[in-house]
């Protein structure tokens, strides 16, 4: 699944202990730049920045910047050993868009909404987003609505949103489990970290 491939991993991984098919489950993300053939393939397609950085929610987006990663998550159902608890996820299709830049904003807002049921939860219960935020002067804002929509729409109280490509780039398919590892920093540290590379924002956010 691309860009989500490891969260993806990391829900089946929830159904999986949450349902008993296995006590203990790892879910893991890497992404390696090993040749320069994709690179050039996707600066040809002009999916990443000439600036070569990911300016996430930003005026000078002008694409991504790749980055490698690797990250895993260990999943212990109710162990009490458990540290953090996930409290709900969902993996949705993002149905029919305009090209693999611009994302299916009602697709987004669909996702969102049943991430936040399956965790028995209303929106005014989150403090942070890890958005996906690639730089693009389309998507973010695409993303950005979504979020509107889905769950700032009736909200008093402010909400963090942050993205992590703009501090290391873009990890591909580990992408998303890196956006959860710089979450969870911020959650048991009780604060946000800034949005890096923004000076200016996107208008259209």
């Amino acid at each position: 699944t691309a860009c989500s491939a490891s969260l993806v991993a990391m829900n089946y991984a929830a159904k999986a202990v949450c349902t008993r098919e296995c006590e203990v489950h790892l879910a893991a993300g890497v992404n390696l730049i090993l040749l320069p053939s994709s690179s050039l393939g996707l600066a040809v397609a002009g999916m990443t920045s000439a600036r070569g950085r990911s300016h996430t929610f930003d005026r000078r987006a002008d694409g991504f910047a790749r980055g490698e990663g690797c990250c895993a998550a260990t999943l212990l159902g109710n162990s009490p050993q458990s540290g953090l608890k996930l409290e709900g996820s969902a993996v949705r299709q993002d149905g029919r868009s305009a090209s693999l830049t611009a994302p299916n904003g009602l697709a987004q807002q669909a996702l969102l909404r049943a991430a936040l049921a399956d965790a028995g939860g209303g929106a005014a219960r989150l403090v942070q987003v890890a958005a996906h935020g690639t730089g693009t002067a389309l998507g973010d804002p695409i993303e950005a609505g979504s979020l509107v929509s889905a769950v700032l729409d009736g909200r008093e109280s402010a909400l963090a949103v942050g993205g992590v490509k703009a501090n290391i780039g873009h990890a591909e398919p580990a992408a998303g489990m890196v956006g959860l590892l710089k979450l969870l920093v911020g959650l048991i540290g009780g604060g946000a970290a800034p949005n890096a590379q923004l000076r200016a924002l996107n208008p259209h956010v």
